[in-house]
């Protein structure tokens, strides 16, 4: 498995960079969103060094031209210049106001067709040099290397390209700067006009063709044009009663939200799914698409979810599961009407931060679902069978919390783990922990690069 299994059925990813596509990027990023305008500006004229490479080692598909690069190293001491808080939104937003003024998302769309203009797009390896530009004065993000478990022989090959999916919570900005208080992180590291550099690099150093997002609060602002252009096609849900519209001058609700790469995959369907619990919806969500792989002409459903937070929901959290495994097993079941006869059992990737440690029971209705799911981060471990020691690890108010807590879940009898991303260790983390300079949310990033096992009739 080299570089050509990630990334050479993506064109989309080599397309010439012209004047134009950077500046019109540039502006989204550069510049804060109002509820009215994006304002003009670009990168063009700013001054200051060429960076050196801030990504870590990504391994086939990640981290530029060549798919590696060299070791990070930390560039010195992060800025001292305090830079103006973004702001997140209208002074009017209010919790009431940004629960009413959304459309009622939670309906099934099928087929949720791709746009039949698709933007111009940009060239990544451009965009993430203007990333380590804007960042060249924080330290860089902790270095991290894939990791390859199989003990037998890989299924990707030629026609059967790895997929690489990244699941990740990446922090909503309303939450980091106004509700988590996250007490040793200083206030300027959160800062919105740098951390989403800090975002979109971390996602450019891999390149994902799924993308996973919880605790989105700028997708229309600043993730869905960009990653539109970048040759992606995104889906949002909004939690239906969100705590950043508690925050003044938020960005609005945040959600989940699921990108994938339009060049790999074309959309089949569509569901948004407002979990319930014991019957009653609740403030979680998901989204599930189902997917057609343009190279192997395989079918592929990824969803993605965020849990209830906080302890003392445990049964709640394990309701949540429940409920979304049982819409999960009507969305790939091959029963429920002439067009999922066409898909047969279609594999399943889950991806969420299920706020649930693998004690819960939400973990062990997961692990012993007859959907025959298997959480791809144990395969990290000696023995294949333990979860990493933590996905998440902050301290606030109340103390340090150091948990597991994202999980990546797969159809193990359909598809095969080829590589995952490892685990940051505390020395890389810090002993300020996370968020911090160097890393633009309380959790890790999971990446996983995945392959379709060969189909028993495919065999014959």
């Amino acid at each position: 498995m080299g570089k050509k299994g990630a990334l050479d059925c993506c064109a989309d990813f080599r397309q010439p960079l012209t004047h134009t596509h950077r500046t019109d990027v540039s502006q989204i990023l550069m510049q804060p969103w109002t509820n009215s305008q994006i304002c003009v500006s670009s990168l063009e004229g700013q001054t200051g060094r060429t960076p050196g490479p801030r990504c870590c080692h990504a391994g086939p598909g990640g981290g530029g031209p060549g798919g590696t690069c060299g070791q990070l190293k930390p560039r010195g001491a992060a800025s001292t210049v305090s830079a103006p808080v973004c702001p997140m939104g209208s002074g009017s937003s209010s919790r009431l106001f940004g629960t009413m003024a959304q459309p009622d998302p939670y309906t099934k769309e099928s087929p949720d067709q791709d746009s039949e203009q698709d933007p111009a797009e940009v060239d990544p390896d451009q965009l993430l040099r203007e990333c380590q530009q804007v960042l060249q004065r924080r330290p860089a993000r902790p270095h991290r290397d894939l990791v390859y478990p199989r003990l037998g022989a890989a299924c990707s090959h030629k026609h059967n390209p790895v997929v690489r999916i990244m699941q990740w919570n990446i922090l909503a900005q309303a939450l980091g700067e106004g509700k988590d208080g996250f007490v040793r992180c200083p206030l300027e590291a959160l800062s919105w006009p740098e951390r989403k550099y800090q975002i979109l690099e971390e996602i450019l150093s891999y390149r994902p063709d799924i993308l996973c997002l919880q605790e989105v609060d700028h997708y229309y602002d600043t993730f869905q044009p960009i990653m539109a252009r970048l040759g992606y096609h995104g889906s949002f849900l909004p939690k239906p009663w969100s705590p950043c519209l508690d925050v003044e001058h938020n960005n609005g609700p945040d959600g989940c939200a699921l990108f994938y790469r339009r060049s790999r995959f074309s959309l089949h369907a569509t569901a948004h799914l407002r979990l319930s619990a014991m019957m009653l919806p609740t403030n979680q969500v998901a989204i599930a698409q189902t997917l057609h792989c343009r190279v192997t002409g395989r079918w592929l459903c990824v969803a993605v979810t965020h849990l209830k937070a906080r302890s003392g929901w445990e049964r709640l959290r394990s309701a949540q599961g429940a409920d979304l495994l049982q819409s999960l097993q009507s969305i790939t079941s091959h029963s429920g009407g002439p067009t999922r006869a066409v898909l047969g059992a279609v594999p399943l990737v889950v991806c969420g931060d299920f706020n649930a440690e693998p004690s819960e029971d939400v973990y062990r209705r997961f692990s012993s679902s007859p959907l025959g799911l298997s959480s791809a981060y144990k395969l990290l471990s000696c023995d294949g069978q333990t979860e990493p020691a933590y996905t998440t690890w902050k301290i606030r108010p109340t103390g340090e919390s150091c948990s597991t807590l994202d999980y990546i879940w797969y159809s193990h009898d359909a598809l095969s783990v080829e590589a995952l991303l490892d685990i940051p260790s505390e020395e890389q983390i810090g002993p300020d922990r996370l968020p911090s300079y160097h890393y633009p949310s309380d959790h890790l990033s999971l990446l996983c690069d995945v392959s379709f096992r060969e189909e028993p009739h495919r065999l014959l």
